[in-house]
């Protein structure tokens, strides 16, 4: 007698894929996607083809985020440790062979494209951290705490050197997290945070002396001293160092409560604002929709990193703890640097805004990053289960 074997329904068999991944997390990165096409479109319609890109590079992004959680967290631990050694392996190379574009060798050619190794470490550094300190879970001594500072100054040295400040930053934050998570002592915080304190005090109260063009600040290169000065005084140089700062600022102040209107911002389509699309896409953001459409944008960002911080504390293990941990708050990072740069609180540096900046790189990372989080919040449902 033949049998007949009904097959199962399309979603049915692709439901398990999407068992387990965290609702509220996937609801807040939705918001955020729409309000990242949106705004693409409204700013950057008369910029080639950068919203096809951007609408492009979200496609991608998503892939990379559903592929990423589909692995079970605890895997990830077996990558940590080769995955940093390419990294930093990488990062010699670079030194030693990169190819360098406007006075900075952070490129490295192998052979069908060129990559930027400091990309790996943003992610590579965090996941090394987090799989040393479950190795020395329960037994954990102040020389564990020194090794985990040189396993974070060695790929921090090596992209400050190419020079990369902000890349460097980003990636000594991440790893500073996974560090603080894993319980150093505030008598040793403290005392840092006092001196940057202090040292910012300095640089506000002797900005007129330490700002002349004479004046060599040694730990800095000129360009990274000209942006600092340009934070403290954009005035000086309307036209020129300070016109990035200054045009974010009007922009943003033009906007209102309400904005310009869709696709109405002056500062945007005159071309006034340098990098609309990248690094100062919030600018025309905030001129086009207003304090309601960045207080939106700001929701949305608030209820990502909530929800990512209530994962990662609920997650069944210490590396997932602190790879999850390091995670959100390298998000919070990113908006916090690009928008303090934009409104003038920060020095202008290449950071940029999640889910709004346009870049396939950056787009790549950030879902990533995301799926490593649906990847703890997963494993943390299957072991309720």
């Amino acid at each position: 007698m033949n049998q007949v074997i009904a097959r199962p329904a399309l979603w049915r068999r692709l439901r398990p894929l999407w068992r387990g991944m965290d609702g509220p997390l996937l609801l807040a990165c939705l918001w955020l996607m729409g309000w990242g096409l949106l705004a693409m479109y409204s700013i950057g319609h008369d910029h080639g083809t950068r919203f096809v890109d951007h609408a492009r590079n979200f496609a991608i992004g998503a892939t990379v985020m559903f592929l990423v959680a589909q692995v079970p967290a605890q895997k990830l631990t077996r990558l940590a440790l080769p995955l940093y050694v390419a990294g930093v392996t990488l990062l010699v190379a670079v030194a030693l062979f990169g190819i360098t574009k406007k006075g900075a060798t952070r490129w490295l050619n192998i052979g069908i494209t060129q990559i930027q190794p400091s990309e790996i470490l943003k992610i590579a550094t965090p996941l090394m951290l987090a799989w040393w300190f479950q190795l020395r879970e329960g037994q954990l001594k102040l020389l564990d705490f020194v090794i985990a500072f040189v396993l974070l100054g060695l790929p921090f040295g090596l992209i400050a050197k190419q020079p990369d400040l902000g890349t460097g930053l980003l990636v000594l934050f991440a790893g500073l997290y996974v560090i603080f998570f894993a319980g150093l002592s505030w008598k040793l915080i403290l005392p840092l945070l006092t001196a940057g304190v202090i040292g910012i005090g300095a640089l506000i109260a002797f900005e007129p002396q330490i700002c002349q063009d004479d004046v060599d600040w040694k730990v800095l290169k000129t360009y990274q001293k000209t942006r600092v000065c340009t934070l403290l005084d954009p005035h000086k140089d309307p036209l020129g160092k300070g016109f990035h700062v200054l045009q974010g600022e009007i922009a943003i102040g033009s906007g209102g409560v309400t904005g310009k209107g869709f696709m109405q911002g002056t500062q945007t389509h005159l071309e006034f604002i340098p990098e609309r699309t990248t690094d100062f896409l919030f600018a025309a953001f905030a001129e086009e929709f207003g304090l309601l459409g960045a207080l939106a944008l700001l929701l949305g960002y608030g209820a990502l990193i909530l929800r990512g911080l209530v994962l990662a504390a609920n997650a069944p293990s210490l590396f997932e703890r602190l790879l999850g941990g390091a995670i959100t708050m390298s998000v919070f990072t990113y908006v916090f640097v690009n928008m303090g740069m934009v409104i003038g609180i920060l020095p202008v540096v290449g950071v940029p805004l999640p889910f709004m900046s346009y870049g396939g790189t950056a787009m790549v990372m950030l879902g990533l990053s995301l799926g490593l989080l649906l990847a703890i919040g997963r494993s943390r449902s299957f072991m309720q289960r």
